[in-house]
């Protein structure tokens, strides 16, 4: 689950990471009341759930409350494009007013999984403000790697060897690696996915800043955090991928033609994977999970078939839990209630499956059944392009 930045430095200040001043504002008056208490110059900040914001006009620099107003004016409600939205972008509905620092040099921190060490990693670099995927395929010897061992967080020794790999100066180290701290056990107690301070500032007067901040949390772990889930931001969020989840299904859509029913995240990869290799273009990920019934079938269908980009569908199941004659049920079920005019191919094998072929071949619709995961992919991809 992704979070906005102000909310993202909310959960930070409370594990001792320094943040800027700031208030979030729904509204123009509300802008201008929130720098009027800020005080001075202030930073007008697009809150949405995508990078490069500054690049695309949503960050901008008001000298008061009457310029911060009018500022807000004009970036509330704006679509913001940038290369993480894509083309179509996202509206701007809240802003962060935040207070101006004299910033001397800008650096990057974050914390995440690598999977290669089975472990999570702190990396810090000394490029700041710059995308860390850049800087990691240019200058890779610029971007600095602490392992951290379970349990122990991040020890003394490993944060005083990156502050001072990163170039600060020795009065600020101190304050550094106590604000490094701090970021790991923020990223440990609220079970997070990627925490990330990019740029952490060092200003003119010696002090560290997290000038911006993003924080991802495992939705495998929001049972542990139900006051998180009120930080979720629906309006950010696929309309599908919403509905989705209301279902217990897992999805995500993507921007092909051929829409994909699979159940199990590895056969979900591996089918995508094939049908690229057979010469189309998923339109999503979807897994059903082992134990779907009829209905999260049914509602799978509706879901997949909502997308008007998708042309044909691969239903891709092994039997196990999900037995193929739930399966062939569900399906039957859809198509009967939601007037599927789009071709289905089905490839299923495991518990039942004779059972689930027959439910398919009787129930008077004209789906494609495939002998495998090859002839599957070759079938829907000639569908869809027909």
């Amino acid at each position: 689950m992704k979070i906005h930045e102000y909310q993202a430095k909310a959960l930070l200040a409370q594990y001792g990471v320094p943040v800027p001043r700031g208030e979030v504002a729904f509204s123009v008056e509300e802008a201008g009341t929130a720098a009027k208490n800020i005080g001075g110059s202030v930073v007008v900040k697009a809150q949405i759930h995508a990078g490069g914001r500054g690049k695309g006009g949503g960050v901008k620099v008001a000298a008061d409350a009457a310029e911060a107003a009018a500022i807000a004016e004009k970036i509330l409600g704006m679509r913001l494009v940038t290369r993480q939205t894509g083309p179509e972008g996202r509206i701007v509905q809240r802003l962060l007013i935040e207070e101006t620092l004299p910033i001397e040099r800008e650096l990057y921190l974050g914390i995440t999984m690598d999977r290669a060490q089975a472990r999570n990693v702190f990396m810090a670099s000394s490029a700041g403000g710059m995308d860390i995927e850049e800087v990691a395929a240019k200058t890779p010897e610029l971007l600095l790697k602490e392992a951290l061992e379970p349990g122990a967080g991040l020890k003394a020794f490993q944060a005083r060897k990156l502050a001072y790999g990163m170039g600060i100066p020795a009065a600020s180290v101190p304050a550094a690696t106590a604000a490094m701290s701090a970021l790991v056990k923020a990223y440990d107690a609220l079970d997070a996915s990627l925490a990330e301070i990019n740029p952490f500032v060092l200003t003119i007067d010696g002090r560290v800043i997290a000038l911006d901040a993003k924080i991802n949390i495992d939705d495998n772990a929001l049972y542990r955090h139900k006051d998180l889930m009120e930080l979720r931001d629906l309006n950010e969020e696929d309309p599908l991928e919403v509905e989705a989840s209301r279902h217990g299904l897992n999805y995500i859509k993507l921007e092909g033609n051929v829409g994909c029913m699979v159940n199990g995240a590895g056969l979900a990869m591996a089918t995508m994977d094939i049908i690229k290799y057979s010469g189309g273009t998923p339109a999503n990920f979807l897994d059903v999970g082992g134990g779907a019934s009829a209905d999260q079938v049914k509602n799978a269908f509706r879901i997949l078939l909502s997308d008007g980009n998708v042309k044909a569908v691969l239903i891709n199941i092994f039997g196990g839990i999900l037995r193929c004659d739930t399966l062939a049920t569900g399906v039957v079920a859809a198509a009967r209630d939601l007037g599927i005019e789009v071709p289905v191919v089905v490839r299923m094998e495991g518990t039942n499956v004779e059972m689930g072929r027959q439910i398919l071949t009787e129930s008077g619709f004209n789906f494609t059944v495939a002998d495998g995961m090859q002839d599957a992919a070759q079938k829907v991809v000639r569908l869809a392009q027909a």
